[in-house]
């Protein structure tokens, strides 16, 4: 499966290289420090003939380049994971007597499995996001060269959105559709 989606690449590979070169300074700069390379005199200033900053300053300097890098952590991270987040929902109709919770990811996972079946449809992943009072159904249909979205849309539009909403007993179900092209064609009958 190819992906479309250049500029998310292209985000994280450059998110890599960013991360490999502020490790590689923050390293450099604490082998200096420490006196493991000697490119640098560490007891030498930064700049000639000026005093050494306020120790409040340096405080600060450590928090913020801590704070940078855990923020810089977390969005590489967040490239990994490209699904909405999943929970399990609650159904308390009667608390005395007990709940009952769903995982979200079973609720749809026989959806996604119909909707493999559609003529077209290489791949299909569903992910329920949110909660039981504001739901979000994200899809990723990955399309065989030959497959046509706007079909695929029909049916899930006709056919498998009404019967997911009536299965989890939903009113409406806003839903993101993303559909990614594969390279090759799907099983055809002679």
């Amino acid at each position: 499966m190819t992906s479309l989606n250049r500029p998310a690449r292209l985000n994280r590979v450059a998110l890599f290289l960013l991360g490999l070169i502020s490790l590689a300074a923050g390293g450099f700069a604490l082998a200096t420090h420490f006196g493991r390379l000697r490119v640098v005199d560490p007891s030498a200033t930064l700049v000639t003939g000026t005093a050494a900053p306020p120790t409040w300053a340096l405080y600060v300097t450590a928090g913020t380049a801590v704070v940078l890098g855990l923020l810089m952590l977390r969005w590489m991270l967040a490239q990994l994971s490209p699904r909405p987040r999943t929970r399990a929902w609650r159904f308390d109709t009667e608390p005395i007597h007990g709940r009952t919770e769903l995982a979200a990811d079973v609720a749809v996972a026989p959806f996604a499995a119909e909707l493999r079946t559609y003529p077209g449809v290489h791949t299909a992943r569903a992910t329920l996001a949110g909660t039981r009072e504001e739901p979000t159904l994200a899809l990723v249909v990955s399309v065989t060269e030959d497959g046509d979205p706007t079909t695929i849309r029909e049916r899930l539009d006709l056919d498998g959105l009404p019967r997911l909403r009536q299965a989890l007993d939903l009113d409406d179900l806003p839903v993101v559709l993303e559909f990614r092209f594969t390279t090759g064609v799907g099983p055809r009958i002679r």
